[in-house]
């Protein structure tokens, strides 16, 4: 029997989902929402937060994220539409890299450095401007980039082929990966996405 999902993880995997769908935008439109991809470089630049009300404060924060996780619950039998399979895709496998990083402590601790030196930029700069995702999207390309699983991601070549959509891509992917990583601190696991989709739906509700 897995325990009930708590408030915690819904808010965890909402911000998984939210920077899966920044991906997509990305990927098909080469731009996207700069309020949602300033949340999404925060939470993955804050690597010591107080609590997660201080890593994502309202929840309006993450109102994307938690319509696109609701459908998905709601539908996860029927996923039919392409956008769909795509930003659940990346999801699951920001999940499952996320389980592959907590294993690796090298990795991480680069990561890490990297991480905190990207933020100290930000604080010079912005936390979205084009020095900080380039230089979060280089972090990625050495390090995730160079795990066995990659994520692949679809779109248009126009856009996929621009340095700047492709960093800041990297930067939303990295964002998937890093909240993904909370959520399993937090006791979630891939499996309960299907045996526990009702109970992770009255969660929502709730929030």
């Amino acid at each position: 029997m897995f325990s009930k999902p708590s408030k915690q993880q819904a808010l965890a995997l909402a911000a998984i989902f939210q920077a899966s769908n920044q991906v997509y935008k990305l990927a098909y439109n080469g731009v996207s929402d700069k309020e949602t991809m300033s949340f999404a470089m925060s939470t993955l630049l804050n690597q010591d937060p107080d609590s997660l009300d201080q890593l994502y404060g309202s929840i309006d924060n993450l109102q994307d994220g938690l319509d696109s996780m609701k459908m998905f619950l709601e539908n996860a039998n029927n996923v039919s539409e392409s956008k769909y399979k795509e930003v659940i895709g990346y999801v699951m496998s920001s999940i499952h890299l996320a389980s592959k990083l907590s294993n690796d402590n090298e990795l991480l601790t680069k990561i890490e450095n990297g991480i905190d030196n990207a933020r100290q930029q930000a604080e010079h700069f912005s936390i979205t401007h084009d020095n900080v995702y380039s230089n979060v999207g280089s972090l990625y390309q050495d390090t995730i980039s160079n795990m066995r699983l990659r994520i692949q991601v679809m779109g248009s070549a126009v856009y996929l082929q621009q340095s700047a959509v492709a960093a800041r891509i990297r930067c939303m992917l990295f964002s998937a990966i890093r909240n993904a990583f909370l959520w399993r601190q937090l006791g979630g696991k891939r499996r309960h996405l299907l045996m526990q989709r009702k109970a992770f739906l009255k969660v929502i509700n709730q929030l």
